[in-house]
């Protein structure tokens, strides 16, 4: 077996991706900003079901800092670089993001090329695939790349963007013999792991809790996490991942209303207070001029989305859950964890 540095160990696909790793009996080594986060990373390891930690260690390194990462990645074979900001709010500058997101990858290249490392799998997004574009009716696919001339373009966009880009230029120019693939996941959903969970799982969240009066008129494709890990673990050892990007998609895009009316469906009393009912484009809005997360959104109201998940199906074999599986173990991971309005009640 191999070893392996999951940068990011901490975070929703960070802590999934040791799981997979641990049970497949790779000898694992993750980064945290702070060491102190060690005990929340076994903590989540324990909620996922891992019965091994022992083959697992524990580096501090930031990706804003060159500490630290000389250690990360010594003697490894592969690394996967998940850690990104994905902060939950708006940003007060757009480079809060874009710099750690650009600049750590760089750092995470070099010191895996300095360090013999064989193959970088990179954490990227459907974000640095789908945005800045006229609607089209043809789904994305991996040839495509957001346009950063295009308008309402958010932060995140714009950091995962120009970051992948970073990280192929660089292996263009100055790999050596150090491998890249990249994975491109739209919006990841699944188990959580752990209370302060991926704003991604915020989504389900605020639903389930009766946040939202309804829902904004719009499309996205899900993924459930799981099914990401297991992508990055094929791109990490197939020869046919190398040099190449795979968009990750559990199938066609989805609607929030029709992500309202899974949950409404399949957890019943449960999903109560989820929204039954789509909002007007004119009244998303309206409510987001007092709602900065909201303003984020308003580029991509209306719009119709897809995306191909064929090239990972064809060249690695990849067979992810559908949408509706995954909606639905986020909510019940939710439940379980007790973060729930009626959760609290019932405490």
């Amino acid at each position: 077996m191999s070893k392996v540095l999951v940068t990011g160990g901490s975070g929703f696909i960070g802590s999934h991706a040791i799981l997979q790793l641990l049970a497949a009996g790779h000898e694992v080594r993750t980064t945290v900003r702070n060491l102190n986060r060690k005990a929340d990373v076994l903590a989540m390891l324990r909620t996922g079901g891992a019965d091994r930690t022992d083959g697992l260690t524990f580096v501090e390194a930031d990706l804003e800092k060159d500490a630290g990462w000389p250690e990360a990645v010594a003697g490894c074979d592969f690394v996967l670089h998940v850690a990104s900001p994905f902060p939950p709010n708006v940003p007060k500058h757009e480079n809060e993001l874009i710099v750690p997101a650009r600049e750590g990858t760089l750092r995470v290249l070099r010191g895996s090329r300095d360090a013999g490392v064989k193959r970088v799998v990179l954490t990227s997004s459907f974000a640095a695939i789908g945005y800045g574009h006229k609607e089209q009716s043809a789904p994305f696919d991996e040839t495509n790349w957001t346009n950063m001339d295009g308008e309402g373009l958010t932060a995140y966009v714009k950091s995962k963007t120009l970051a992948e880009h970073a990280a192929w230029d660089f292996i263009a120019r100055e790999a050596g013999g150090l491998e890249l693939s990249v994975v491109n996941p739209v919006l990841v959903l699944g188990p959580a792991l752990h209370r302060d969970s991926s704003p991604s799982i915020l989504i389900v969240q605020k639903l389930m809790d009766g946040a939202m009066p309804g829902v904004p008129r719009m499309t996205f494709g899900l993924v459930d996490v799981r099914d990401v890990v297991d992508l990055h673990l094929r791109a990490m050892t197939s020869p046919a991942a190398n040099g190449e990007r795979f968009l990750g998609a559990a199938g066609d895009f989805v609607s929030f209303l029709q992500i309202a009316q899974t949950l409404k469906t399949r957890l019943g009393a449960r999903a109560k207070r989820v929204p039954a009912r789509e909002l007007p484009n004119w009244l998303m809005r309206l409510l987001a001029i007092g709602i900065p997360e909201a303003r984020q959104i308003l580029p991509e109201l209306g719009k119709t989305k897809n995306a191909s998940n064929a090239k990972a199906k064809r060249l690695l074999g990849w067979t992810p859950r559908s949408n509706e599986e995954c909606i639905v173990a986020t909510a019940e991971s939710l439940v379980r964890l007790g973060v729930l309005k009626d959760s609290a009640k019932a405490s």
